[in-house]
């Protein structure tokens, strides 16, 4: 394992999947900003990463204006993804599928539903309510009769490659003179009074090495809350175990691709060519640890499988062709992001608790905070709504769509 190339660094980002590497990216794209900047990683595989094993998805359809907007944004990055990120005209494909996003509602959720779609088309989303008899014509495999209506994404939701946006990412940030260092954070050294200017001064590493640093940014996904513990601050984000399912069905669908569907049951189903994949919360979802990577298959049995028969009678006759299970960083506050820096630690940001939405944030969120950082305030949107404060605070900044 080599060591850094320097003794000392501006930034320091600890975790190097898409946040940190979009970080990265946007930091090293300001010509602004011109401090050093070291990403530490453990897996440079990013085997077991959030990022890796996710169902890569993105979204318009949120309760919160500021999730809308930075999903948003990630769409119109998307769109110039090669030339955002090529290197010698060279760059991942992110294979983005347009299918959509559908969310049912009993009677009982029609309100929250309404009122959602009301702050989406405020933003701008394309989104439309259906009806059920809407519904039933648009998509006619389909059972309905227990539905009082539905939201449908009508552009710039779907599926894209996981992987190939963060190495877009880490590519043109490597390029741009990035540093990335396989090794892993193992304390912070800090200096100052505890009324507010206590600072970060040094990372120490499991290598041995000790790297002096200007600031640090806690990018470890679910492992965030250990390295906030590290500077003495507190973060509500816990490890929650997140399975798919891939399954053939021996019927092929009467109708349009099936966009990813969330049923009133909690769980959700979309294409996935040439096959379909499913998930949803386990009935026990509660903290696991970090290296619990383990499937519930009785899961598939008691809750998905019956849900699927029930809402799309061709699913009826499915098998399982294979599954995996990754982990939602899950910030038990509020179902939100935290993003910022820690008013009693000034050189410590936040990047954590994105609850399964932080890859379509990503670009955004990284852009952010890089203006964060050079600026010292947000300049395109102000994500002082996600901040640390109301942690400290214990007000809720509740996020309602959560799948």
């Amino acid at each position: 394992m080599s060591g850094p190339d320097r003794a000392s660094y501006d930034t320091v980002i600890i975790g190097g999947a898409v946040m940190g590497s979009s970080l990265a990216y946007w930091l090293s794209e300001n010509p602004d900003h011109d401090g050093t900047v070291l990403v530490v990683e453990p897996d440079p595989t990013y085997e077991k990463s959030s990022t890796t094993l996710s169902e890569a998805s993105i979204r318009h359809q949120f309760s919160e204006p500021v999730n809308i907007r930075l999903s948003m944004f990630a769409t119109e990055f998307f769109a110039d993804f090669h030339q955002n990120v090529q290197v010698d005209d060279e760059a991942p494909g992110l294979c983005f599928r347009e299918t959509g996003y559908l969310f049912l509602a009993t009677d009982d959720g029609m309100d929250v539903l309404r009122e959602n779609h009301e702050v989406q088309r405020s933003c701008g989303a394309e989104v439309a309510l259906l009806t059920p008899g809407e519904l039933a014509d648009r998509f006619p495999y389909l059972f309905v009769e227990d539905l009082a209506g539905a939201s449908l994404g009508l552009r710039h939701e779907g599926t894209l490659d996981a992987y190939c946006l963060m190495r877009g990412f880490q590519q043109r940030a490597r390029h741009n003179g990035v540093e990335y260092l396989t090794d892993r954070v193992v304390d912070l050294r800090l200096a100052g009074a505890d009324d507010g200017g206590r600072r970060v001064t040094h990372v120490e590493l499991a290598s041995g090495d000790v790297v002096s640093c200007g600031r640090v940014v806690n990018c470890a996904g679910p492992r965030g809350r250990w390295i906030a513990e590290m500077a003495g601050l507190e973060l509500p984000v816990e490890p929650r175990i997140r399975a798919a399912f891939v399954f053939a069905c021996r019927e092929a669908l009467d109708g349009p691709t099936l966009p990813l569907t969330i049923d009133t049951t909690g769980v959700h189903v979309r294409t996935e060519p040439p096959h379909y994949l499913a998930g949803a919360p386990p009935l026990d979802d509660v903290e696991v640890d970090p290296d619990d990577f383990a499937v519930r298959h009785d899961q598939w049995e008691e809750v998905i499988w019956p849900a699927l028969a029930h809402r799309i009678p061709a699913f009826e006759r499915i098998g399982v062709t294979h599954s995996w299970a990754g982990h939602y960083a899950y910030n038990t506050l509020d179902h939100n992001a935290v993003v910022g820096p820690a008013d009693a630690v000034p050189n410590f940001y936040f990047c954590n608790g994105f609850s399964g939405h932080g890859f379509q944030q990503s670009a955004g969120v990284g852009r952010g905070l890089s203006e964060l950082i050079t600026y010292g305030e947000y300049r395109t949107l102000d994500l002082a709504e996600l901040g640390h404060d109301r942690i400290v605070r214990g007000e809720p900044f509740l996020e309602k769509a959560i799948i």
